[in-house]
């Protein structure tokens, strides 16, 4: 009855005051992480402060965060029992923000009472629409709990995923709206010095969240940064554009002769989709909303591929050993448009500077690109790879190409994964990367000396796990695609077993975040040097990996290193293979011969082994001399150099020092002169087979 008699009270004061006020007021309702824990000066700098900065004197915001808060009722702090709900109530808000759920991952609440959450928050809910039947809610998805936290592996992690799900489904049927505060703070881990509560930035960050949705002003009509004049589209598939607008606003698309219309929705997003279109142009792109109108002009319908990696494909065409020749060129390849994402420091042996290491730390890693057409003074600082790939398919195919380009020399391959994926999949290489074994020495040191000027503890660099994907990748996240040209693992290729694990993962995070379970990977094998012993193996490993997974191909460039540089001007012959593998694998060119010799089986005949290869028509040694390159082992594995005779099923081998063959190998030399080739000129993959069969 006391309860009873204490909310029918609280409603009539409720009634009595509402109709007096002009102030919108405003309630955040949560844990530490609204109350400001650990803020300096927390009054001025938790999110609900800054929160009533932006919204300005027609609002009044009110912070009713309590540290260690649970939203379980049976959980070890419910907030329905603390006296900070009691004075939510009391306020009568117009608005309520409610950000709860982080303290429930504790292994006291979720594991024994998770089972209640629903029914636990609905009731929170109704709570302040009984006080006010006309209250708007927001619920939020919860900011992130990183890596570092000292329970994320044993169980935080897992539960804060549920929990998520649950708080998505609890405001689609409980009619409250969502507020994401987990999206805009996942990739800021530098934000978050105990990997739980927010700095002052990371509160701002919050504030302007819940301020866009409180007011809908989320900035304006606005498309992601990969759209500009003269910009190429994906041809031949359907394909969405999407964007962000103010909520409610109209957005009419008009496009390859339609005009579609659409609204934005409470949290700004708004999406139109087109039918499979072929190739052609130019087109004009017209987005308008009350907010703002943009034009994009040249518009062309084509193929487009994203050009990723490490220095050798960040190589730019002028210090190619054909620059002049292709340079001369580019001026005639109309049909050829570059987006070329340029780095804001290069990762040179360079100390960089206070304000390039807060960019750094901003995800401002890439400068702001647009797209251009083809000429020699774009190209000249432009991938050599990408350029000699796209030229090569812009003549094949006849229709416009667009390269997006994004590597980054020395780049780590876990640096190109997202977050989400390696905190589920390899979350040990997340901790402590800038001393952890997962990282190649020279990657780690020369990340040491970029950042030397940094005081920050929690300072990024781009050889960092997730960084790329965060800075690099996102920026062009899910822009329609054909496929993407991969040249990387000259910083993993110490630890052969770990790149194994890698590669599969980016090719993965990749697929997902374009949203095709089939986009095709190109890779290029590591090219050969003197000074990495490694390589063979690794080599080897590449070519495993690009026949045991669906939708990737590898080439070859050993035949092309340098004994004493790891990055061989040769480029132009890369990127033809590239183009060849594609054309005939991608676009269906059957008559073109996409690899050299590659390897498929061997046998042991008494003496001799015979290796057949796929693609190996015209077997040839590329000098026109003696083929070179092959070993082979007996049961004690000493590998001798082969005699190799070309014949019309494939290649016999012998040695005089081996009696029993069971064991062969091919350009098993960091630096390779093996130089077997098909008729095609195109060169045969390093490779290894321990366990030849004999033949009866």
């Amino acid at each position: 009855m006391k309860k009873i008699f204490f909310l029918s009270l609280l409603l009539l004061t409720v009634f009595a005051t509402g109709s007096a006020r002009s102030r919108i007021r405003v309630a955040c309702v949560g844990n530490s992480v609204t109350y400001g824990y650990l803020l300096p000066d927390r009054e001025q700098n938790c999110y609900p402060a800054r929160l009533q900065a932006l919204l300005g004197d027609g609002y009044e915001v009110r912070n009713f965060g309590h540290s260690g808060a649970t939203l379980l009722r049976r959980g070890h702090n419910p907030y329905d029992r603390l006296p900070e709900f009691q004075e939510a109530l009391r306020y009568n808000a117009d608005l309520v923000v409610i950000h709860l759920g982080l303290n429930d991952t504790d292994p006291r609440n979720w594991p024994h009472h998770g089972d209640d959450f629903i029914a636990d928050y609905r009731a929170l809910i109704d709570s302040f629409r009984t006080v006010n039947p006309a209250v708007r809610i927001w619920i939020c998805r919860m900011t992130p709990i990183f890596h570092t936290h000292p329970r994320f592996r044993s169980g935080t992690r897992d539960w804060h995923y549920a929990i998520q799900q649950r708080i998505g489904q609890i405001a689609r049927t409980a009619g409250t709206e969502l507020i994401d505060l987990y999206e805009p703070l996942h990739s800021r881990p530098d934000l978050f010095p105990d990997a739980l509560h927010p700095n002052p930035e990371g509160a701002d960050v919050l504030a302007r969240t819940v301020y866009a949705h409180l007011t809908g002003n989320f900035g304006g009509l606005a498309l992601p940064p990969a759209y500009s004049d003269g910009m190429v589209m994906q041809r031949n598939r359907p394909f969405a554009l999407s964007g962000r607008a103010n909520a409610g606003e109209r957005v009419t698309v008009e496009f390859l002769s339609r005009k579609l219309t659409t609204q934005a929705g409470p949290d700004g997003r708004w999406s139109v989709s087109f039918p499979a279109t072929p190739a052609g142009g130019p087109y004009e792109l017209r987005v308008t909303a009350p907010s703002r109108q943009l034009h994009f002009r040249n518009v062309w319908m084509g193929e487009v591929w994203i050009c990723s990696g490490q220095s050798n494909m960040e190589f730019p065409l002028c210090s190619a050993v054909t620059s002049a020749e292709d340079l001369q060129r580019a001026d005639t390849l109309s049909r050829l448009h570059l987006f070329d994402m340029r780095s804001l420091c290069a990762t040179d042996a360079v100390e960089w500077s206070p304000a390039q290491l807060d960019s750094v730390n901003r995800l401002l890693y890439k400068r702001p690109a647009s797209w251009t057409v083809c000429n020699a003074e774009k190209a000249a600082r432009f991938s050599a790879i990408a350029f000699s790939f796209g030229a090569t398919l812009a003549d094949s195919l006849g229709c416009h190409v667009g390269l997006i380009a994004n590597p980054v020399g020395g780049s780590t391959t876990e640096s190109w994964i997202d977050r989400t994926t390696l905190e589920n999949e390899f979350p040990e290489i997340l901790y402590n990367w800038q001393k952890s074994d997962y990282g190649q020495p020279w990657a780690r040191g020369r990340a040491d000396l970029n950042v030397k000027k940094s005081t920050n503890p929690l300072q990024r660099h781009p050889y960092e796990p997730c960084y790329l994907f965060e800075s690099a990748v996102r920026p062009i996240e899910g822009y329609p695609a054909a496929g993407v040209l991969w040249y990387q693992g000259e910083s993993n290729a110490h630890n052969i077993e770990l790149h194994e694990r890698l590669f599969p993962l980016l090719v993965s995070s990749w697929r997902t975040a374009w949203n095709d379970a089939a986009l095709p990977f190109y890779t290029v094998q590591l090219s050969s040097i003197g000074t990495r012993p490694s390589w063979p193996s690794f080599r080897d490993s590449q070519r495993r990996l690009a026949e045991r997974m669906e939708g990737v191909e590898m080439v070859v460039s050993s035949d092309l290193g340098d004994s004493l540089d790891v990055h061989p001007r040769h480029k132009r012959e890369v990127g033809l293979r590239l183009a060849l593998s594609a054309l005939c694998h991608h676009y269906g060119h059957k008559a073109t011969v996409p690899s050299g010799p590659a390897y498929r089986t061997a046998e042991r005949h008494g003496k001799t082994l015979l290796v057949r290869f796929d693609y190996g028509k015209g077997l040839r040694p590329a000098d026109g001399k003696t083929v070179r390159g092959f070993e082979v082992a007996g049961p004690d594995g000493l590998y001798h150099e082969a005699e190799a005779k070309i014949g019309k099923d494939g290649i016999t081998l012998k040695s005089r020092h081996v009696k029993e063959p069971c064991a062969v190998r091919y350009g098993w030399q960091a630096f390779t002169r093996a130089n077997l080739v098909n008729s095609a000129g195109l060169p045969a993959s390093t490779f290894r087979e321990e366990n030849v069969p004999a033949t009866p």
